[in-house]
Order: C-alpha cells, then structure tokens, then sequence
C-alpha cells in the first residue's frame, strides 16, 4: 500500500492505495480515503498530515504482512464435526449495515431509546428486521432465528422484537422526519420532484378488524387489505410512506401524506407527480397552491367533448428537435400521413409528437399536453388483438352468461342481443363480437395525456412523468422480494411497525443500489447478498464459502472493506464491524 495525493484547485486529498493482480492483470484499487489536507491538519493538531499518513501507511502494511502469513489448517477424516455447533454464518447483511449506520438510524434508536428508558437494545432489533426483511423475508418469529445465522448474533430476545414494533408505530413520524433529514447530509436528495402512489396489502384472515377491510384488491384477492401510499424522489428512493384502512378511497390519502412532509420535513418547494387513478380535482387544486405543483396522467376519454376532439385531432402537432423549419417559421406535423406514407412512418416509428393547450374546469387552469407515438399505437394494438382472439374463442364454446368483468377483460367486446320471432322477443340470445366498441377502443390508440400547471415546455414535462414506472418498481420490491405481504402481524400498531420496516429495508436497498450506480439487477445483487456465507475457523478467522464475481468486487470497492480474501483474520474481521458502524458518505 502506498500514499496518493490528488490534487485540485483547492484542495489536496490523500488517499491510501494499493495494487492488486489478476492472472496477468493489474490494477490499483483505493484502500481507504484519509481526508483532504486541511481536514488532516485540523485533526492532528498541526501535525504534518504526509508524514502521518505514511506512518499510518507503513502500520498498515505491517499489519498485512503479518496477516498474509501461510495458515496450515489442519483437519482430521477421522473427527467429528461439534454437535450443536453453527460454523456457517452470512455476511451480505455488513454493506446494509453500513447504508443503516451513515443514515443515523442508530441514533434514532438511541434517541428513543432514551426517551422511554427500556432495557432492550432497539437498534440491534430494527437493524435486524431491515437486514432480515432482504435477506431472509418472513414472519417476525422466523426472522429471530435467521438473525442468528449473521456474523454479528442479535442481543435481544424474542419478545422483545414484539415490544419494539408498538414503540416504532408509536414513533412513526419521528423516524420518517430524522430519517430524512440524515438523508440529505449523506446525499444530496432529489427531492424537487416527488410521485406518488397506492397500492394494498392482503392479509390471510377472512374477517375484517380495524384497518383490514375489504377493499378493491390490487391483486384481485377476496381477503382484507391494508393500503399504503408512498412519496418517492427523483432517484426512486422512498421519501415517506402511510398506512391506511383498505376501503379508503385512494385519491383521499394524498393530501394528508403532503401535509405531514410540509410539516414534519420542512420541504415545501415539490412537484407531485401522480397517476389517473390519484388526479383527482381536489388533489390538483391542492397542489395548484404556494410553490407546489402537479403533473398527474389524464384520460383522454374523460375529457369534455371540444377538447378530446383536440387531441385526437390529426393536425397540430410537434416533435422535440422539429420545432422551426428552415425559414424560421413554426413546423407542424399531420399524423395521418404516418398511417398512408410508409417511408415516413419508418422515420418517426420512435418518436413522440406533441400538442398542449391550456384548459379551465372546475375553476382549475392547468396545461393539458398530449402525445402521440407510433410505437405505442402498435402496442396498444397488439393487446387488443390478442384479447379480441380470446373473445372469439370464448364465443366458440357455449357462453351462455356474461359474468361481471373488468375493465381490461376480453369479454368487454362480446355483445347480448335477444332474437326475435314475428315481433316477439324469443327466449335465445346471441352472443357476437361488438365491433362498435373495437372501433372506440382503436381511436385512442398511441395517444396520452398529462394534465400540469407547469409552464414548462412539453419533452420536460414528458420526461418527468415517464419516471413514475420506479414507484411500481418499489412496490414490486417490497411485495416479491422482500414478500411484505401477507401480513402476520395483528393490532393496528404492530401492522404499522411492519410496514415501517418494509419502508426502511426498501431505502437501504435503494441506497445499494444507487452505490453500485445501478449496474445490477435486483435479483443479482439480492441473491449475492444471501449467498455471502462464511465458514468459521476457531482460532484464525473466517473462509468465505462465496463466489468471487464482478457484483463481489463493486460492492467492496464501494463501500471502502474486503472480505474476499482466503481467510479474512478476527482481528481485520473485528474491524469491520467497527468500520461498518461508522457513518460515511456515499
């Protein structure tokens, strides 16, 4: 290892590096970051910081030549392994240790802790329900056990994750409001922009109690649900989240949840950026409001009669980049002649047209911006006409009833109609594609609308609600991978802990992944960290028992630690749980 000083303008930073070999390959990798100068001398009180840092350096390597000592390890055929013994423990769960620690959540638990004087050690509880909620997801009871498969044991008992869960429902909006203020100094947030969105929890009971109701499932269940609505920032971390009864109107969530970020976050200055199904007119108005603003999707089939005939109106429109012709003047496009002129429908098949207008109803004034793709269009075809297949099928067979069906169910385009026998209704009835809706159906095709009081120009605003398919992406999360649901837990408290937790083990995750720069998948880097297995050797250390990958490498490049050695020491282990406990900045 040796010293490296980068230097800028305006300051010097000194960092400890080293050179590793792979096969014929080199390259050097940085050990540890010691601070910039200034940072340094501040510290040591004057003392020259390169001379310290080479004594450091000169230590460091003391200690690797020490710790790169041949270890004979000596194993017997004839001997058995301990009976009762546990030799294999699970190491992912250090780099979450180190995003829980650099966002404060440590010293939120002590400040609660403090607050309510009780003997048990909160923090390794909900450490352990975060790590166990990626790693290992189940029940309250389940994840006690598995805890004690990590590295580090927990130092609590069961009961005590029990009494833990009413105290963090107890205090929810502390935790939410701290947690985001240690956000922002460990990184700048992205936090001009926020979505928003729904969705439900079911749980496996059949009776309804206090917030389980029944409710219109997102998963099409016949069991009560809980609904959770959940603020998300630019880069997809989650920003605040509530729990509320399952046959609660979703549109009516939004407003308290802004409320209690104005009040609890001091973040006033946002765009909200939500789907149809959230836009309602009160939700606008609300965010029509101080600096507040609104960017939800519109259904252009709700609209009033004049301006859904603008939008599917084939002349008017722009594309981003075609704004002036030649001569300066304004460029407009016909987006008939894409369906006639095939040469110019190849040239624009992955473009996005445009049109916007301001609009007042309901004594709202906002921009209503519609665009049109050919991408999309033949998308939303596609759907169509496979679902109109499966309505001709179904009249193949013997349909002798349309039962209740969704909006997006094939049997929307089947018809009733009754036949009749010299001017008699008769008993039969018929049924036969409806062409009229198919028809209906096809005039919306590659078409969507957003409806903002944003003056911005359209592309923008088209960017920012394309990002809204991240918040999906955390309820995906949550459900499959960290499988949130269904619920075990009871009382309203308890369930709100629960997903509290879901909530936070959500950030920590979304934090590793923006410090791997989103390289890797979900799934890649969930299954690396479960599979993170080390093998105990009394005496000497720990052998890692995983595959070393590209996904291995960046991770220990980023966060500043390397357990992918033949046998990493107790003692060099010892300091990574110390280092892992510090805060650092990503």
């Amino acid at each position: 290892m040796r010293l490296k000083v980068s230097r800028s303008k305006n300051a010097a930073s000194l960092y400890v590096t080293k050179t590793i070999y792979e096969g014929k390959k080199q390259r050097t990798i940085t050990v540890e970051k010691l601070g910039t100068e200034k940072e340094l001398r501040e510290k040591l009180n004057g003392e020259d910081p390169y001379e310290w840092s080479r004594q450091y350096i000169a230590k460091l390597n003391q200690e690797e030549k020490e710790q790169n000592r041949e270890i004979i390890l000596k194993f017997k055929q004839s001997r058995l392994i301990p009976m009762n013994v546990q030799r294999s423990f699970n190491g992912g769960y250090l780099f979450l240790q180190q995003i829980y620690n650099s966002l404060g959540l440590d010293k939120i638990c002590k400040n609660i802790s403090d607050k309510y004087r009780f003997t048990y050690d909160l923090n390794n509880i909900l450490s352990r329900l975060l790590y166990g909620r990626i790693l290992f997801p189940s029940s309250k009871l389940n994840t006690f056990e598995e805890s004690k498969k990590l590295l580090e044991p927990p130092l609590f008992e069961l009961q005590h994750v029990y009494r833990a869960l009413d105290v963090i429902c107890k205090e929810d909006a502390y935790i939410q409001s701290e947690l985001y203020k240690n956000s922002k100094l460990l990184s700048k947030r992205n936090d001009r922009v926020l979505f928003y969105d729904c969705t439900n929890f079911f749980f496996e009971i059949e009776q309804e109690e206090n917030m389980k109701q029944y409710g219109p499932s997102k998963e099409h269940r016949p069991n009560p649900i809980v609904e959770m609505g959940l603020f998300m920032d630019g880069d997809g971390i989650p920003l605040a989240f509530s729990i509320h009864p399952g046959n609660k109107n979703e549109q009516q969530t939004l407003i308290p949840l802004e409320e209690q970020i104005m009040k609890d976050f001091k973040h006033a200055k946002f765009i909200v950026c939500t789907d149809a199904g959230l836009s309602s007119t009160d939700n606008r108005k609300f965010n029509n409001k101080d600096s507040r603003a609104f960017i939800t999707t519109q259904s252009i089939k709700k609209l009033k009669k004049h301006c859904k005939e603008w939008c599917l109106e084939s002349t008017g429109w722009k594309l981003e980049g075609f704004e002036t012709d030649k001569n300066g003047k304004p460029m407009t496009f016909d987006i008939s002649q894409l369906e006639t002129d095939m040469e110019l429908a190849q040239k624009f098949r992955n473009s996005t047209f445009y049109k916007e207008r301001w609009i007042k109803e309901d004594g709202l004034e906002q921009k209503l911006i519609v665009t049109f793709s050919l991408k999309y269009k033949y998308y939303q075809q596609g759907i169509r006409d496979r679902q109109v297949k499966r309505a001709e099928k179904m009249l193949e067979g013997n349909l002798s009833s349309l039962k209740k069906h969704n909006q997006n169910d094939c049997k929307r385009f089947i018809k009733k109609t009754g036949v009749t026998a010299d001017g008699e209704i008769a008993d039969k009835e018929v049924y036969e594609l409806d062409q009229s809706i198919i028809d209906e159906e096809a005039r919306y095709d590659g078409f969507y609308a957003v409806c903002t009081n944003l003056a911005d120009e359209p592309p923008k605003i088209a960017k920012i609600n394309h990002s809204r398919w991240e918040i999906e992406e955390c309820f995906r999360i949550m459900k499959t991978d960290f499988k949130s649901r269904p619920a075990y837990v009871r009382t309203d408290n308890r369930i709100q802990a629960h997903f509290m937790t879901c909530f936070l083990s959500l950030i920590l995750f979304r934090y590793l992944e923006k410090a791997l720069d989103y390289k890797y998948t979900c799934e890649e880097i969930l299954d690396t960290l479960r599979e993170m297995d080390f093998l105990i050797v009394a005496g000497e250390g720990y052998i890692p028992t995983y595959t070393r990958t590209n996904l291995t490498d960046s991770l220990h490049e980023a966060f500043g630690f390397r357990t992918d050695y033949d046998i990493v020491s107790q003692k060099q282990m010892k300091k990574i749980f110390r280092d892992t406990k510090k805060k650092k900045s990503t």
